[in-house]
Formats: structure tokens, C-alpha cells, sequence
């Protein structure tokens, strides 16, 4: 048996035994998402927990004053941003915000892949951002987090590989068991983590091609495309003949003839999302 195949046993066993040491939310983002579901919860309760965080407090007031969410009136604190926002968009902004820390390498064995895998997830958030603000009934701080969180099932399987050096030197073979099992993996996080079933079927059927939401479009619909169209170009983009059957975009009304051009990636809206998890472009 090749080191690829015991690797990819190890997980599987560990995954199916809960013994998988799967990523963890920070804890401002956990107590931020305890206290929007208490039913009497209020905007200062809410920013004070946030205002523990400097770093996170000056992003939040930067984003409800950045293009995407600006009022007439600047929000000139985390209460007022909060006031202006409401609690569900926040627990959702604040949750994408410090996904960040996740992403951090323990070692340089893993940097560049965790800085590639980050980037790609804020493309695909950004994308998906925009995607839904021209859908009815996806809500675009959502589907952002749903694009953030579309890969994650990949971080435990980088973890578990720092400690085997050959194989993080085998790119091919890492990425093999990364396709095999990131989507399982990205499911099973996000059941730990107690995230609505709508968020837990991004991960577990974003890569799917035949995915068909009912009646839909969904949140898979929205970060499937964001993601091909994060891909074109790419080593690993879609081919044009399997484009034509992914059903996701005549959900969204998006056409794959103009894949490239339906995103503008020099628009200021997505520039704007970029820039909120810090690539400006």
C-alpha cells in the first residue's frame, strides 16, 4: 500500500471515529453567535463582546462603512455598526472575519499552501457575495461565509500532513487525498461547529456537478459558480463541455458563455469585498 492510500486510510479512520482533530472557531466568533440566538439580545450586548477584539472591531467598522453596506450616516462605532447592520448580518461578518486565523501556518512547510488556500477562499467569498446580491432570497453576508467556508474541510488534511514531510513534498498525491476526502471533512466541521444545514451542504456538494438544488438557487448554486468561475484560468478549471450540464448557473440566470466577463474582478464592489479580508486589488 502506497504512503498516499495509508494517509488517506488514517483519516477515514479518524474522521469515522471522531478522533479527527477538526479547526475550531475563535472565541469571540462562538460567543458573538451564543448571544444573537438569545431572544432579548441587544445591539450594545452584542458590541460589547465584539469590542474585547480591537482588531475585530476596527474591520467591523470598516465594513458597515465600506461600499457594500454604507447608510447616509458614517457608523463611527462597533454599536452604531451594529444598529445599522443588525445582529444576524453581523454574527455572519464576524464569523468570516476571524476565519482568517485558521488559515495560519504552524510552519513553512505549510505556508504556501494555507496563504493559496485562503486567497482562493476570499475570492470565492467575494464572488459569492456579489452573485447573491442579485438573487432573491440569498442574503449576500451568508453566501460570503459560504464561500469562505467551502473548502475547510482541507485545513485537517494539511494539518495532518505537516508531520509527513514526503508527502507534502508530493503535491500530486497530497491534492489526490485532498479531492478524495476534503468535502466529507468540510461537513463533518461544520456539524461540529452546529451550523444550519443550508451552510453544511456547501462544503459537502460544491464540487458537484450535478448538484440540483429544489426548487432553488441555493447557497451550493451560488458558491459552485463562484468557485468555477474563481478556477477559470487554472490548472483546474471546468471544462467548457461539463460547464454547459453544471445546472447551477440557469438556476442563478448566469450564463458560461460569458464565464469570464460575468465578474468583473476590476469592479469596485469586488474589489471592495477583497479588501475586507485584506487583498486589495
Amino acid at each position: 500500500m502506497s504512503q498516499q492510500e495509508i494517509f488517506y486510510n488514517e483519516i477515514l479512520q479518524e474522521l469515522d471515529t471522531g478522533k479527527l482533530v477538526l479547526p475550531t472557531l475563535p472565541e469571540v466568533a462562538l460567543r458573538v453567535r451564543d448571544v444573537v440566538d438569545e431572544p432579548d439580545v441587544t445591539a450594545k450586548q452584542l458590541a460589547d463582546i465584539i469590542t474585547t477584539d480591537a482588531a475585530l472591531s476596527t474591520r467591523l467598522i470598516k465594513v458597515a462603512n465600506s461600499a457594500l453596506y454604507r447608510g447616509r450616516i458614517a457608523s463611527e462605532s462597533v454599536q452604531m455598526a451594529v444598529s445599522r447592520l443588525g445582529l444576524t448580518m453581523v454574527r455572519n461578518l464576524v464569523i468570516s472575519l476571524v476565519m482568517e486565523q485558521m488559515f495560519q501556518p504552524t510552519s513553512n512547510r505549510l505556508d504556501t499552501r494555507l496563504r493559496d488556500l485562503w486567497q482562493h477562499s476570499t475570492d470565492v467569498a467575494a464572488r459569492s457575495q456579489l452573485i447573491a446580491q442579485k438573487q432573491a432570497g440569498i442574503k449576500p453576508d451568508e453566501a460570503m461565509l459560504a464561500g469562505l467556508i467551502h473548502n475547510i474541510g482541507v485545513l485537517p488534511i494539511l494539518m495532518k500532513a505537516e508531520d509527513k514531510p514526503d508527502l507534502i513534498q508530493n503535491s500530486q498525491a497530497l491534492d489526490e487525498v485532498i479531492e478524495r476526502l476534503h468535502t466529507k471533512i468540510g461537513a463533518a466541521i461544520l456539524q461540529n461547529w452546529d451550523f444550519p444545514d443550508t451552510l453544511i451542504a456547501v462544503p459537502a456538494n460544491y464540487n458537484n456537478l450535478e448538484w440540483n438544488s429544489e426548487p432553488g438557487p441555493d447557497l451550493v448554486d451560488v458558491v459552485q459558480v463562484a468557485n468555477i468561475q474563481s478556477l477559470e484560468g487554472s490548472d483546474n478549471a471546468v471544462s467548457p463541455d461539463k460547464l454547459d450540464q453544471v445546472k447551477s448557473f440557469k438556476k442563478l440566470g448566469i450564463e458560461t458563455g460569458i464565464l469570464v466577463n460575468e465578474l468583473d474582478e476590476n469592479s469596485d464592489e469586488y474589489a471592495e469585498a477583497m479588501a475586507l479580508f485584506g487583498f486589495d486589488k
